[in-house]
């Protein structure tokens, strides 16, 4: 988790390193997004790195994230009305996409800014979203499900060390009861089995961040 970074330093370092715009898929919500990958890194490394801050994760509306919330606010049934967690959040697209269908929801992420973020915009957009700095796959399938009912996870299979925590902790959500959904756009660490798909969208992408300028991305409901 990241240090001890102001939270005026976070906001007006977003403010100044993004705009307010719609991502392609969910054109409903706005965010603070990056135009530029390149300049946003540079400041990131030139700026907070005194910080040890992560990666600028938060600024860019992902494929898995907006596969997400595209199916929530198409399908207000899912969570309204539950308690909904976004798992490895960044920016909270998802979260906001459950508020909005009238879900209690929260937004987590181990990194402060992009918890800060999440919390911007949410105010953007009007809704009500809880956010957490922490690292929730430290807790247990139990204390999962005291407090939430939906966990949504888009993109997390990125990177095998991140899969290879991430797969277990949310299959034994999964056996205790919870709904667990992810939305994965074709990452190389996706698991091959005990996945049930029940959507699929093709969401425009920028080179800058992908290897194509549309990836199909897939929801799956997650078993034990």
């Amino acid at each position: 988790m990241t240090g001890g970074i102001a939270k005026g330093d976070i906001v007006a370092f977003v403010t100044a390193q993004t705009r307010i715009a719609s991502p392609s898929l969910v054109p409903e919500l706005r965010l603070y997004l990056a135009t530029e990958v390149t300049p946003l890194w540079e400041a990131t490394e030139a700026t907070l790195a005194q910080h040890n801050l992560p990666p600028p994760y938060w600024a860019f509306a992902w494929p898995g994230g907006q596969a997400l919330a595209r199916h929530l606010l198409d399908n207000p049934g899912m969570v309204r009305g539950r308690r909904v967690l976004d798992f490895a959040a960044g920016g909270g697209i998802a979260a906001i996409a459950a508020a909005r269908v009238g879900a209690h929801a929260t937004s987590c992420d181990i990194d402060r800014v992009a918890t800060t973020v999440a919390a911007m915009n949410a105010a953007l957009n009007n809704v009500a979203v809880t956010t957490i700095e922490a690292d929730l796959t430290q807790r247990t399938a139990a204390e999962i499900a005291r407090d939430w009912d939906v966990v949504l996870a888009g993109d997390v299979f990125y990177e095998r060390p991140m899969a290879e925590r991430v797969e277990p902790w949310l299959r034994g959500l999964a056996a205790v009861g919870l709904t667990v959904i992810v939305a994965d756009p074709g990452r190389t660490y996706l698991p091959k089995s005990g996945l049930a798909q029940i959507a699929s969208y093709s969401v425009p992408t920028s080179r800058d961040l992908e290897d194509r300028e549309m990836r199909e991305t897939r929801l799956y409901r997650v078993s034990a």
